[in-house]
């Protein structure tokens, strides 16, 4: 592991790192934000899952996180969106291919060899911070935006007992039923659409329930609510399966970092679930 960049924040470290990925077979990179804290004790390490076309840098240079991470003590990791290279396969449109991972494992040609971000996220670029980081794995939650909102919801769904707590910014939770949705899973996953249940979160909030409420904001003035979003799909699962859920919809604002940079604190903090708009339980 090398590291590429490194900056004093807020008392902390921010520091970015490049590695040879064993799962994915390129060179990727991702951020950690360390707070002043790991200088005496293991921290909380909260995952952030950026979304379509960014990289580390999107969410650490306009997030506006490190301030309540330091004062929290909490660890943030921001991995890269998809494996990058010369080598990787890549297509031209910018929801597809590098930029375009979709936290997901591909089985299909040409990015099956590449395509494997699930894995990355869950496995390998775990295994790098607890190496070489004062990270607590004990204690880990993850959030995201956008395509890494459904990385989010996807793989805590997934992996269920893994997180302490999942939250996500304007997310994508019914990838099988919207344009963005459809075009990377007809690509990654073929045409079955059997196989795309395994990575949806209305789907797979049927089978799996989490004990933890799950928290989305999502502004109401976002450009691609109605025809990408469509967060009320997600509401309805998880009326219908008994998952505690925390929607709050906030009138003006857009899907852009100015948005999310306002509510940053409460998805970094743990106490973040109190619904200002409106709020769904589910017992």
């Amino acid at each position: 592991m090398e590291t590429v960049s490194d900056w004093v924040t807020f008392g902390g470290d921010l520091s970015v790192h490049e590695h040879e990925s064993e799962i994915l077979g390129c060179n990727m990179r991702f951020a950690v934000f360390d707070p002043p804290q790991t200088d005496e004790e293991p921290v909380p390490v909260l995952w952030y899952l950026s979304g379509l076309t960014c990289t580390w840098a999107n969410v650490m240079e306009k997030g506006g996180l490190q301030r309540k991470a330091a004062e929290l003590g909490v660890m943030i990791v921001a991995p890269d969106t998809s494996p990058r290279g010369d080598d990787v396969a890549d297509d031209e449109a910018y929801d597809l291919g590098q930029g375009a991972g979709f936290y997901l494992t591909a089985t299909q040609e040409p990015w099956a060899k590449h395509y494997k971000m699930d894995q990355y996220v869950m496995e390998e670029l775990p295994s790098i911070i607890r190496s070489n980081f004062a990270a607590d794995m004990r204690r880990q939650s993850i959030f995201g935006h956008s395509m890494g909102g459904h990385g989010a919801l996807v793989l805590a769904l997934r992996n269920p007992g893994h997180f302490r707590s999942v939250s996500a910014f304007s997310p994508i939770v019914a990838p099988s039923q919207v344009p963005w949705g459809e075009k990377a899973f007809s690509a990654y996953l073929g045409d079955g659409r059997e196989a795309w249940k395994e990575w949806d979160a209305c789907e797979l909030v049927k089978k799996t329930q989490l004990d933890t409420t799950i928290l989305i904001d999502q502004g109401e003035d976002d450009q691609f609510l109605e025809e990408q979003l469509k967060p009320g799909l997600f509401e309805e699962a998880c009326r219908e399966a008994g998952q505690p859920l925390a929607i709050r919809l906030r009138p003006g604002y857009d899907h852009s970092y100015y948005f999310i940079s306002t509510f940053m604190d409460d998805h970094t903090t743990p106490r973040r679930f109190t619904a200002e708009r409106r709020e769904i339980r589910h017992k």
